[in-house]
């Protein structure tokens, strides 16, 4: 049995110790926002949070996680209210296919807790999340309209 702390909740998970973080979570928590994309950490569809950082779950064994928090999208919207983040993805029109954009909103969030105003380079570098759709030009919007909040 593994501990995890995923948004705030605590949950015993019977897994092989080398399951990628991202299965467990799916699977076994119940949480499906965090998206499988590649399975080999390039694309960033499956970002979470682990301990305030952006990782890449997907290649993140869950025995490795031992006890640290756990962020998933599904933790930013409060009470009915997107986060300030969420809401600027859609006042921008971030999203076309949107499958991969939980996990940019995740990438973007880690950014924005330890750097509040990222220049374009900044937000590149911190954001490498792939989308297919080629959105990139209204999530560095999207982010500088919450940074200038």
């Amino acid at each position: 049995m593994i501990d995890l702390n995923v948004n705030g909740k605590k949950y015993k998970v019977d897994a092989d110790p080398d399951t990628p973080l991202l299965w467990v979570i799916r699977e076994q928590v119940g949480l499906t926002g965090t998206k499988y994309g590649c399975g080999i950490g390039a694309c960033g569809a499956c970002t979470v949070l682990f301990d305030g950082q952006a990782m890449r779950s997907c290649v993140l064994p869950v025995g490795a996680v031992g006890g640290k928090k756990i962020e998933t999208i599904e933790s930013l919207e409060k009470n009915g209210q997107l986060s300030k983040i969420q809401q600027a993805w859609v006042d921008h029109q971030v999203p076309q296919c949107g499958y991969c954009q939980s996990g940019m909103v995740m990438a973007t969030t880690a950014l924005l807790r330890s750097n509040p105003k990222p220049t374009d380079i900044q937000i590149d570098e911190a954001v490498s999340n792939i989308c297919r759709c080629g959105t990139f030009q209204q999530v560095r919007e999207a982010i500088h309209a919450v940074s200038k909040a």
